[in-house]
């Protein structure tokens, strides 16, 4: 795979190149500041180079950068709503009372998490994230079906 961009700007990588006008639209939505002036701060990568990025590929590229990651799929430009996936990779002290492979239960952590997010609300998750303003939990808490859409 290509080298990324070293940015200190959270990466919004296209991985689906069937659909220029959907990702004009995605973009424009993107990068459109909201009614208070709140714009997400992305880096946009536009490479063919990642095409059909999966999930496992995205994982591991947040996971080396150790950072918060957003993928612009075939269901972020398919969808009504552009629902991006942001995946950002978890540090591996959080619950430190558990095992370092298991949880409470016995079940295997999940090293990353995974949550669709509406493009016109990309800027709350980009921007409380990367503050560390808010946790990962509180968006995650606050979707529905998966899909994170404000507060």
């Amino acid at each position: 795979m290509k080298n990324l961009p070293d940015t200190d700007e959270t990466l919004l990588i296209r991985t689906d190149h069937s659909d220029q006008a959907a990702w004009q639209a995605l973009l424009t939505a993107v990068t459109t500041p909201n009614k208070n002036g709140f714009l997400a701060n992305v880096h946009v990568v536009d490479d063919v180079a990642y095409s059909d990025l999966t999930t496992e590929q995205a994982v591991s590229v947040a996971r080396a950068r150790g950072d918060l990651l957003i993928v612009a799929d075939t269901t972020a430009l398919t969808g009504p709503e552009m629902p991006l996936l942001a995946v950002l990779p978890f540090d591996g002290d959080e619950d430190d009372d558990y095992d370092e492979d298991e949880d409470e239960d016995g079940e295997t952590k999940q090293e990353h998490g995974e949550l669709r997010v509406i493009a016109a609300e990309l800027w709350s998750i980009e921007n409380n994230i990367s503050l560390a303003n808010m946790d990962w939990e509180d968006f995650v808490n606050a979707a529905d079906e998966g899909v994170f859409r404000g507060f």
